[in-house]
């Protein structure tokens, strides 16, 4: 399936336990103390601490730890997660990043 239904469907059931979550928020960076948008997006945040990063990809490629690790640095969060659906065993999908 697409990242969006696993996306849309992770974030129903965070939000089933209780917690805050919100989708698809766009990541804007500061330079020169002027906030530019620069077309980056969140997947998901949840309880505005943890930044999960949806995909729908045959193996996760050091890019994709790379980008998840950005979106932690400009947004403050100090943990993510890297969640790959294609995968038979989901826990072998997934990755925690700390910055």
């Amino acid at each position: 399936m697409l990242e969006s239904v696993y996306e849309e469907c992770l974030g129903y059931e965070l939000s089933d336990l209780g917690l805050g979550v919100r989708r698809q928020i766009a990541m804007p960076i500061v330079y020169k103390t002027v906030k530019l948008d620069a077309g980056f997006r969140l997947d998901l945040i949840v309880e505005s601490k943890v930044i999960v990063e949806v995909k729908a990809i045959e193996q996760l490629q050091p890019i994709h730890q790379a980008q998840l690790m950005t979106y932690l640095r400009l947004s403050g969060c100090r943990l993510g997660f890297l969640a790959n659906f294609n995968v038979t065993m989901f826990k072998d999908g997934i990755r925690r990043i700390v910055v």
